[in-house]
């Protein structure tokens, strides 16, 4: 070969004479060339290659190409399908161990090092408000925070980063791990560490793990050795030929921690290839890391709640000196407390009347001696329950005890007790006693405003669902368990009943709920056995006695009116002053000389339907139906004074605002924390006069 461009030494070397080359690329589907194919000498000593040479190397190159592409393919797709299948078992692995953390990252390491061949596997934790302060700060710090989150991964060789671009970085102080796992010697020894601020400073290893964390980097060192000055080669990286350092990020791109692994076998650095599976690794690391910890967290939650429900049943719980002095009472009888009459009135009952007064109702309907209820658990029960109600202006124990004596009116003089069992009338008169259990004098609208706990835990029925919860755990505390006798299948189906009717004492429930049962009586329905039509029957009975006090003789309907605009009108001031909302009519104190109105369109929209197919199907239920139209007489008339100008309602207690209390007596009741406010703008003014006409106040 005398052609300049040909580099004889080959030849020199090995004593071969070239003197032909014939080059040509070798091309894929698409024309791009993906290698040169190259032939020397020709057999017969001719001296060129020939056109004829030329084309069929070239028609022999266009299958190479296809055979070269497809062969790349294959092996891509045997790669592909391998990682696949490594990263799935790894899944399987991984997500199998959920309840320990430390397990779960050894698993990890030791499938690292057999995924990568590696010496050495180490995992670096932040610090994720798994501590006790940490949890204290996140509770007590402003929702709607912003979580940083980490951008996607960048890669960097150490060409790209010098030891002392790492130091300067004050990453120690940045990334403050607080748990170390090494995994050494073949994945036999590992070791668990929680490394001081010191530690972490004198660790060359943590410094390297700390800068990929702080700048969320993949870090790759293909000599360790060369890359470190020797201010650096002293310590625990002095036997680290290579490095790869892979951050750790959760489902919520959220950084939890560094993945780091040492010393690749025979010496050689990490591929690209070893990164990319390394970087989908460290996914499924994030992920079975996070869920990991957050289990962790539920089972140290769980254990706080029960210590607090433990706590909470304590205090919750009657006195023994209380429940002592009921048990020793005498108790009247029931035409003393004029308990069969649906005109029951309360105001002149103190409270140890109106505990003897419910003794005297379960006495009456033969509930202690049918079930076996230990009498000194009934009173202590009863007592319990009283003192879980808070002393708000209406939903208080004196509106629970008013809806336990409708209901058991309507057992006794409404004759509803042929339609219902003992066990049934013994779980209906609990549920009426424990309906409003813990209430604080606002609605599930506000709850849902304020993004209250309740709300967060109950998106729908939240009170009522409380009210339930409250009742269980009064239940459950020792000595307060008036179904202790039952059997569990009796036990199961009574609390299945309270349950159901509570919730029903929702209003949205009843709108659900009364079409069905209208249906049920315009078909002449008579037969009320079944579990469908007895739930349903329930229901619209827990209702009828929720709203009863519409049904009252005037005097007291007109005053139980005053204690629930009361109530309502103090939540109206919480949102005004917190949410900075214009309050809905009826809780509005600007708006109070409308109650009238409003209290017409609340007996025409719930009560009178209610009460006027209760009666045409059980006569014997009508006093609460009259009760009602005469009460709507009143209201009317009132309503229509108001429209000329006079006002219905004294200036007492309720014209004065939650703002202008000072006695603490007086708000004591005002629940005055909010966990996250919403600002709305108020509604511009419309007519007040059709306002008038459409408002509904709810006596619940």
């Amino acid at each position: 070969m005398n052609d300049p461009r040909f580099n004889s030494e080959i030849d020199m070397r090995t004593g071969y004479k070239t003197n032909l080359i014939l080059c040509m690329p070798i091309c894929n589907y698409d024309g791009d060339v993906i290698g040169v194919a190259q032939i020397i000498n020709k057999t017969d000593d001719s001296d060129e290659f020939t056109s004829h040479d030329v084309e069929v190397f070239q028609r022999y190159l266009t299958f190479c190409g296809i055979g070269i592409q497809n062969a790349q393919l294959f092996e891509v797709s045997v790669l592909e399908y391998r990682r696949n299948q490594i990263l799935l078992n790894l899944a399987r692995s991984i997500f199998e161990e959920q309840n320990n953390l430390e397990c779960l990252v050894t698993k990890i390491m030791r499938e690292a090092q057999d995924l990568l061949n590696c010496e050495r596997c180490a995992v670096y934790l932040l610090d994720l408000d798994c501590c006790e302060a940490s949890h204290l700060e996140n509770i007590i710090e402003r929702p709607g925070r912003i979580i940083e989150r980490h951008a996607p991964l960048n890669r960097l060789q150490s060409d790209n980063v010098s030891p002392e671009d790492m130091m300067d970085g004050g990453t120690t102080n940045k990334c403050k791990f607080t748990t170390i796992f090494e995994l050494r010697d073949g994945g036999s020894n590992t070791l668990v560490s929680r490394p001081s601020s010191f530690d972490l400073q004198c660790s060359t290893l943590a410094q390297i793990a700390g800068y990929a964390a702080s700048r969320g980097q993949i870090l790759n060192i293909g000599d360790v050795q060369t890359w470190l000055n020797e201010q650096h080669t002293e310590g625990d990286a002095e036997s680290a030929r290579t490095i790869l350092c892979m951050p750790i990020i959760n489902g919520q791109k959220t950084l939890i921690g560094v993945a780091q692994l040492i010393n690749k076998a025979n010496a050689v650095p990490f591929t690209d290839c070893d990164v990319s599976l390394f970087e989908a690794f460290a996914i499924f690391c994030g992920l079975g890391i996070h869920n990991t910890q957050m289990y962790e967290n539920a089972c140290k939650l769980m254990a706080k709640q029960k210590v607090a429900l433990e706590c909470l049943s304590y205090h919750a719980t009657a006195s023994n000196d209380a429940t002592e002095r009921l048990l020793k009472e005498d108790i009247p009888t029931a035409d003393r407390f004029n308990l069969y009459s649906f005109t029951f009135i309360d105001f002149e009952l103190n409270d140890e009347d109106t505990c003897k007064a419910t003794i005297r109702m379960f006495l009456e309907c033969n509930l202690v001696q049918q079930f076996h209820i230990p009498y000194d658990v009934l009173c202590r029960w009863i007592l319990s329950v009283k003192k879980n109600y808070r002393p708000v202006k209406y939903h208080n124990w004196r509106h629970a005890l008013n809806v336990a004596q409708t209901m058991f009116a309507m057992f006794k003089t409404g004759k509803m007790d042929r339609f219902m069992t003992d066990l049934e009338i013994l779980g209906l008169l609990v549920a009426c006693l424990c309906h409003d259990l813990d209430h604080r004098g606002t609605n599930n609208a506000f709850q849902t405003k304020t993004e209250s706990p309740l709300a967060i835990l109950y998106s729908t029925s939240t009170m009522e669902h409380h009210h339930f919860d409250q009742c269980v755990m009064i239940l459950n505390t020792d000595s307060n368990n008036i179904f202790q006798a039952l059997s569990p299948e009796d036990y199961r189906r009574v609390m299945k009943l309270v349950e159901t009717a509570i919730l029903s004492t929702d209003l949205a429930m009843y709108f659900k709920k009364k079409s069905m049962f209208l249906d049920l009586i315009e078909d002449g329905e008579f037969d009320w056995q079944s579990d469908d039509k007895k739930e349903l029957l329930s229901g619209m009975m827990m209702t009828a006695c929720d709203v009863s006090a519409i049904a009252k003789p005037w005097d007291v309907q007109h005053r139980v009116a005053k204690l629930v605009a009361d109530e309502f009108f103090d939540q109206g001031d919480l949102e005004k002053m917190q949410l900075k909302e214009q309050p809905v009519a009826m809780m509005d104190r600007e708006r109070k000389d409308e109650l009238p109105q409003m209290q017409v369109g609340f007996i025409d929209v719930i009560c009178l339907p209610l009460y006027r197919v209760l009666s045409d199907t059980f006569p014997w239920v009508e006093p609460l139906y009259q009760g009602t139209v005469e009460n709507r007489k009143h209201w009317q008339d009132l309503a229509e004074k108001v429209e000329m100008g006079l006002t219905w309602i004294d200036h007492d207690t309720i014209d004065k605002p939650v703002e202008a209390f000072t006695d603490p007596e007086e708000t004591k009741d005002i629940e005055l924390t909010v966990q996250t406010l919403h600002t709305v703008q108020p509604p511009p003014q419309i007519n007040q006069k059709m306002k008038r006409r459409h408002k509904i106040c709810t006596m619940l």
